[in-house]
């Protein structure tokens, strides 16, 4: 279901009127910010099984939801790297994946300008402050344009990352750098205040009466891909 407008218009959240900016946007320089889907119920689980369980097959599913979540321009598409001991470990790069399906969708050129450096391990458990701490200086940029740079990830929770990664790329030449991700972590408030009339978790975020949901109800070992439903 689509949660459609109000919005903040920065960085896409819900919210009970449309404001410029809002207290859960993510830190600048991130010029704006848009996501497919609330990080709820079947999406979680579909995202999880992408970073986690080698689901590849959801990967097209949610980069078109995504794409159709694009509201706004941009010159070229990047991603948010992993680490190479997470690369290993999972066998492919989830953003990457994300990436490559939502550059041909809305007629960008797709092209990894980021490096990353190290691995400040998980930050589910780490708050705001700790979040941006462990992420400072962890990303590197290389042969930037002096464009309007998407950046893609699977979830926005503070943007911390995501913040992390627009710094490099604007320090490497970006002219400006926009956020896309398939899922967006809403706090608490939200969820009850804009979620609570009815509406289901994992519905869609950004505005659009067309957006597909992903059917994240088969596993792993399923033959079947992931499918599409209205």
């Amino acid at each position: 279901m689509s949660l459609g407008l109000p919005r903040c218009r920065r960085c896409g959240a819900p919210t009970l009127r449309e404001v410029a900016g809002c207290r859960d946007c993510p830190p600048e320089p991130i010029s704006l910010a848009r996501a497919a889907f609330a990080f709820e119920g079947p999406i979680r689980s579909a995202v999880h099984r992408l970073k986690f369980s080698g689901w590849r097959d959801v990967a097209p599913a949610l980069g078109a939801a995504m794409a159709s979540a694009w509201d706004d321009d941009a010159q070229i598409v990047t991603w948010v790297p992993l680490s190479g001991r997470r690369r290993r470990e999972r066998g492919f790069d989830q953003a990457r994946a994300l990436a490559r399906v939502v550059g041909p969708r809305i007629g960008l050129p797709v092209a990894p300008l980021l490096e990353r450096r190290g691995d400040p391990g998980p930050q589910a458990r780490r708050g705001r402050a700790r979040r941006l701490a462990a992420m400072e200086g962890r990303f590197g940029a290389r042969d930037v344009p002096r464009e309007r740079v998407l950046l893609v990830d699977d979830v926005l929770t503070t943007g911390a990352t995501a913040a992390a990664c627009a710094r490099a790329l604007v320090l490497a030449g970006a002219r400006e750098v926009a956020v896309l991700t398939a899922a967006r972590a809403l706090p608490g408030r939200v969820a009850a205040d804009i979620l609570g009339d009815g509406l289901a978790f994992g519905s869609v975020v950004a505005p659009g009466n067309r957006s597909p949901a992903v059917d994240a109800s088969r596993g792993r070992n399923d033959p079947r891909k992931a499918t599409l439903g209205r």
